[in-house]
């Protein structure tokens, strides 16, 4: 399963980002490998329409899972509409740390 969980930088130990729509990176992990691809967020500097714009970049990529602290309604319903599953609450923590959660939460 592919993973997306908004960062603040470019590696799985960065921070989960607070801002779904306008974080820096998305980080792509495939839970089957651990191994994940560091993606630039195109919605970082749009004055409107970001999360939606995020959200179609992280499809592309194959993302079935977001990892957020919290997300917005445009960015949920344009998440939705896609089949992406969110996950909120993941504040506070690394990416890595975000993805074990995930996993140990959802055996």
């Amino acid at each position: 399963m592919k993973v997306a969980v908004p960062a603040t930088g470019g590696s799985m130990n960065a921070q989960v980002s607070e801002a779904f729509g306008r974080c820096a990176y998305f980080i792509i992990v495939d839970t089957n490998t651990m191994k994940f691809e560091p993606v630039s967020n195109p919605g970082v500097g749009m004055m409107g329409g970001a999360g939606p714009a995020a959200a179609r970049a992280i499809a592309e990529r194959g993302a079935e899972v977001v990892l957020t602290g919290a997300v917005g309604p445009n960015a949920k319903q344009t998440l939705n509409s896609l089949g992406i599953k969110v996950y909120t609450g993941y504040n506070n923590m690394t990416v890595k740390e975000a993805v074990e959660k995930f996993l140990q939460e959802n055996k």
